[in-house]
């Protein structure tokens, strides 16, 4: 009944998301996961040692942090299974490993921002969602990186977890959930994590394979039903661009968002005083993008949201109907 988990899941997430209070009173999985992280990496990484050792380590630290709580979400999977509203329980455990919800309300708060408080009060919405130095973004920049946010994240942040909780239920959102916020915060080419954190880097590139791939092709699929989405010129820009990206999978979502929009997204960008030098998705495509952007791309994702939505419902009643 994994399906049916994940069905149920996005339909209850996307309706009512992860509610403030309940953050407040027991915090979310990912604060839990991260401290689990926290605690492996000040225990493991240590700067006395070899890169040899500080990899083997890394590779220790990742199956511990996916393996425990997998083990744990199966555990309660298993014992809810046996009670009558089981599957619902389920399922509403399953919500807080998505984030359609709270996606849709950071990028729509960085349009608004920039809308009523000028390029300040954007600079500081679009902080909260991305990793690049927001002082150095002027209006265009913002919005190209709250737009490719919205690509990324509706990647990793949605479509990739109710993949894996398809494949494997609770168990399996769980596991790459955690994988996930491992990669985020030890799987970044720094002296620290280079050695530490790249079993991590390497194993999240993995999973998130498939679930960028069919990002890419929900927002070229919801082109058709969005007015001045281009449906043909995202699929080009899939095909022509998404491979350049310096990540083997966030460029699918960031092209197809780019070429359904007639936009240019990614290109070189600063991260912590660094420039990156990326290519760009949508490269021709428009490059003085407004607040309005943000908007049209808000509504190709709700659109590619209700899809995954009715993809995931139509693979449940095959299922029950088996």
């Amino acid at each position: 009944m994994s399906i049916l988990i994940a069905f149920l899941s996005l339909v209850i997430e996307f309706a009512v998301g992860y509610p403030a209070w309940l953050f407040g009173a027991i915090g979310h999985p990912v604060t839990w996961f991260g401290r689990l992280i926290s605690f492996l990496d000040t225990r493991l990484n240590r700067d006395t040692d070899s890169d040899a050792l500080r990899r083997r380590r890394g590779v220790h630290a990742l199956l511990i942090i996916v393996l425990v709580p997998a083990a744990i979400a199966f555990a309660v999977e298993t014992m809810l299974a046996g009670i009558p509203a089981g599957l619902v329980l389920t399922a509403i455990l399953a919500t807080s490993l998505l984030s359609q919800k709270s996606l849709t309300e950071h990028v729509e708060a960085v349009a608004d921002g920039l809308d009523n408080g000028g390029l300040d009060i954007g600079r500081v919405a679009v902080s909260r969602i991305v990793g690049r130095d927001p002082k150095k973004l002027d209006r265009s920049g913002v919005c190209r990186a709250a737009i490719e946010s919205l690509a990324e994240n509706f990647s990793d942040g949605v479509v990739a977890p109710v993949f894996w909780i398809g494949v494997g239920g609770l168990a399996g959102g769980v596991a790459y959930k955690a994988a996930n916020t491992a990669d985020s915060m030890i799987g970044h080419r720094t002296p620290r994590h280079e050695a530490f954190g790249r079993a991590a880097a390497r194993f999240d590139d993995l999973i998130n394979l498939p679930a960028s791939r069919l990002t890419a092709l929900l927002i070229v699929g919801a082109s058709f039903f969005v007015k001045d989405a281009d449906a043909g010129n995202a699929w080009r820009t899939v095909q022509r661009d998404a491979k350049k990206h310096r990540s083997p999978n966030a460029g699918w979502p960031e092209a197809a968002m780019a070429g359904a929009l007639g936009l240019a997204l990614a290109g070189p960008r600063s991260y912590d005083g660094v420039m990156v030098d990326d290519a760009f998705m949508g490269e021709g495509g428009r490059r003085d993008i407004e607040s309005a952007d943000i908007r049209r791309a808000l509504k190709l994702y709700r659109t590619a949201d209700l899809l995954l939505i009715a993809l995931f419902g139509l693979l449940s009643v095959i299922v029950i109907a088996a």
